[in-house]
C-alpha cells in the first residue's frame, strides 16, 4: 500500500510486511498485530519483490496460508530476498510449507497428515515463540499438504497427529514456521504466539491512536493547506471520526453535507445535527431530502431497484449541496484498511461495491476533487479506538453498524411512509429493550424488519389486521459471518408485549434465527 496523502506515514513506525498467499483469514493476522500495537500491512505476494522489500524496509515478515499447493508447478512464491533481509520470519500454514521448500525442505501432498478443524499440538522443546503455551495446546488446521523434510538449521518444535513438524525453529536466523493458524479465535494460545513472535523482533509496540492522531493531524494540513474540504456525512462510525479528526485539523476549512434520505432510524437525524453542529461547532449542511427519496420510492418492492434508486438520488443531491459551499479541492472519505486491501488482493480483483453510495460513488472525479482518507489504514476497531480518543461519546462510538439504504432494505415489499413511520417506531422500542437489559455491547447488529403481510389479531376484544415484524439480533466479529443472539424467551416476550402494546400497526412479533451463512444479516 503507498503511502497516501493525508495519513500518517507508516515509516515512522515499526513496520512488518504480512505476505499475502490468498487465505480468507490473512485480515485477522494484521487485526491480531494491530492488537498488539505493532503497525503492519498486507500486501499480495505478486506485488512484492526485491525492490519492493528495500523501500518498505520491514523489521519482521509473516507469510500466510492459503489455497495452492507447493509441489505444483507454478505455485506462490515470495522472493529469495526475503530470507536473506536478516529479519525474523514467520511461516503459517502454506507459509510454512514454501518457507520449507525454497530454504531446502521438502514438501508433499496429503499421504494420510491432512488436518482440517480442531487439532492438539504437543511441544517438543522450549522456544521463545511458545513461550507461555503448555505442553499440549489446541489450534486449528486447515492444511492437506505437509512438510515431510526440514530444511537445514531447523529443528521440530511441536507435533501433531496430522502434522509432524507441526512447528519448526531456526533460533540462529529467527526463522519460525507454523503448520496452524494462529490467527483464529480457535488457537486459544494464537495471540500469545504472535505476541512472542514480535516481541523476539524488537517491536516496542509503537502504534497507538494517540500518536496516530497527532500524526493525521500534520498530515491532513500538509495536503489540504488553506484548501477547502467538503465531507459526506452518513451519521456513522466512519465518516463521524473522520470528520472529526479533520475538523480538528483544519477547522472551518470543512464542511459536512448530511443528507437526510427519509430512511433514518427515530430521532437520528437530530442527534446527528445536534451532535456535529452544536456540540462540534461544525459547518454542516443539513439536506433534508426526504420527500424527494420517499416520493421515488414509493410503491418500489424490489431490493437492487430500492438500492439504485437511493444510490443515484444520494450523488446528486450531495453534489448539490456540496456544490454550494464553493471553492472546495477536497472530498473526504472514511474508507478503512480493509477496503484498501480488497483493492489490491491476491487476485487481483476490484473492491467490491457494496456500499458505493456511502462514499459518493464517484463524485470525486464527477466534481474534480482530490480524496481525503485519514482512516485509510485503520480497522474498524481502531477507528473507534481513535474516536474515543477524539472524545466522541461512547454511546455514538459503540453503536450497531447501520446500512446505507436505512429502513429501507428493512422493508422487504413496497415502501410507504405508513410502513416507515410504524418500522421506525418498533425499532426504537426493541432497541431501548436490549439497553434496559444491559445487552447492546454483547450484539454486533439489532434491528426490526416489517413483513409484507398483515396478519389477523385480537386487541381489546376486537378484529385487528396488522402487520407482523421479526426482530433480528446477531453477533459476529466482522459482519462475514453471523449468528442470531440467543435471547432468553422472558426477553422476546417483554419485547414483543412491548412493541404490540405500543406500536399501532402491529400486532404479531416473530424472532429471527437465522445465522448468515446461508442468510444475510440484512433481510434485502
Amino acid at each position: 500500500m503507498e503511502h497516501a496523502p493525508g495519513t500518517p506515514d507508516p515509516a515512522q513506525h515499526q513496520r512488518l510486511l504480512i505476505v499475502d498467499f490468498g487465505s480468507q483469514v490473512t485480515q485477522l493476522i494484521a487485526r491480531r498485530l494491530r492488537e498488539l500495537r505493532v503497525y503492519c500491512e498486507i500486501h499480495p505476494f505478486h506485488k512484492v519483490d526485491a525492490a519492493f522489500l528495500r523501500d518498505f524496509a520491514p523489521e519482521a515478515v509473516i507469510l500466510s496460508g492459503g489455497p495452492a499447493s507447493v509441489p505444483d508447478e507454478g505455485s506462490p512464491r515470495p522472493p529469495a530476498e526475503l530470507f536473506e533481509m536478516g529479519v525474523p520470519v514467520l511461516g503459517i500454514c502454506y507459509g510454512q510449507q514454501v518457507m520449507q521448500a525454497m530454504l531446502g525442505g521438502e514438501v508433499r501432498r496429503g499421504e494420510g497428515t491432512a488436518e482440517f478443524g480442531r487439532a492438539f499440538v504437543v511441544r517438543d522443546r522450549e522456544t521463545p515463540l511458545l513461550e507461555g503455551w503448555s505442553e499440549r495446546e489446541q489450534v486449528w488446521m486447515s492444511h492437506g499438504d505437509h512438510v515431510s523434510r526440514l530444511a537445514p538449521g531447523f529443528e521440530v518444535v511441536a507435533t501433531s497427529p496430522g502434522a509432524p513438524l507441526a512447528v519448526t525453529a531456526d533460533e540462529a536466523r529467527r526463522f519460525y514456521a507454523v503448520q496452524f493458524h494462529p490467527e483464529v479465535h480457535h488457537t486459544p494460545g494464537g495471540a500469545t504466539l504472535l505476541g512472542n513472535f514480535v516481541r523476539l523482533a524488537g517491536f516496542r509496540g509503537d502504534w497507538t491512536m494517540g500518536a496516530y492522531r497527532e500524526q493525521a493531524i500534520e498530515a491532513i494540513r500538509a495536503q489540504v493547506g488553506d484548501a477547502k474540504v467538503i465531507c459526506g456525512l452518513s451519521g456513522g462510525v466512519d465518516s463521524s471520526v473522520a470528520a472529526v479528526l479533520i475538523h480538528e485539523a483544519i477547522g472551518d476549512q470543512l464542511t459536512c453535507v448530511f443528507v437526510d434520505h427519509g430512511l433514518l432510524r427515530e430521532g437520528e437525524a437530530e442527534e446527528v445535527v445536534e451532535m456535529f453542529r452544536d456540540h462540534y461547532n461544525m459547518p454542516l449542511i443539513h439536506a433534508d431530502e426526504q420527500a424527494l427519496f420517499l416520493d421515488a420510492l414509493d410503491g418500489v418492492s424490489d431490493p437492487e431497484t430500492k438500492r439504485k434508486t437511493i444510490g443515484r438520488l444520494f450523488i446528486d443531491v450531495f453534489q448539490k449541496h456540496a456544490g454550494a459551499v464553493g471553492g472546495a479541492e477536497f472530498l473526504a472519505q472514511g474508507t478503512l484498511y480493509p477496503d484498501v486491501i480488497e483493492s489490491v488482493s491476491f487476485s487481483g480483483g476490484p473492491s467490491v461495491t457494496i456500499k458505493s453510495h456511502h462514499n459518493v460513488g464517484g463524485l470525486p472525479e464527477k466534481m474534480g476533487l482530490k480524496l481525503v482518507e485519514p482512516l485509510r489504514e485503520l480497522f474498524k476497531d481502531e477507528v473507534r479506538a481513535l474516536g474515543r480518543e477524539l472524545g466522541l461519546p461512547a454511546s455514538f462510538i459503540g453503536r450497531h453498524p447501520f446500512p446505507g439504504p436505512g429502513l429501507a432494505i428493512r422493508c422487504p415489499g413496497e415502501i410507504t411512509r405508513e410502513k416507515l413511520a410504524i418500522l421506525r417506531r418498533a425499532d426504537a422500542v426493541y432497541i431501548d429493550q436490549i439497553r434496559r437489559h444491559g445487552l447492546y455491547d454483547e450484539i454486533w447488529q439489532a434491528f426490526v424488519a416489517i413483513l409484507p403481510v398483515r396478519t389477523v389479531g385480537v386487541m381489546g376484544d376486537g378484529r385487528t389486521y396488522d402487520f407482523a415484524c421479526a426482530l433480528r439480533a446477531v453477533t459476529s466479529v466482522d459482519g462475514m459471518t453471523a449468528d442470531y443472539y440467543p435471547f432468553t424467551h422472558e426477553f422476546l416476550g417483554e419485547t414483543a408485549t412491548r412493541i404490540i402494546n405500543e406500536v399501532p400497526g402491529i400486532n404479531r412479533v416473530t424472532y429471527d434465527i437465522t445465522s448468515k451463512p446461508p442468510g444475510t444479516i440484512e433481510w434485502e
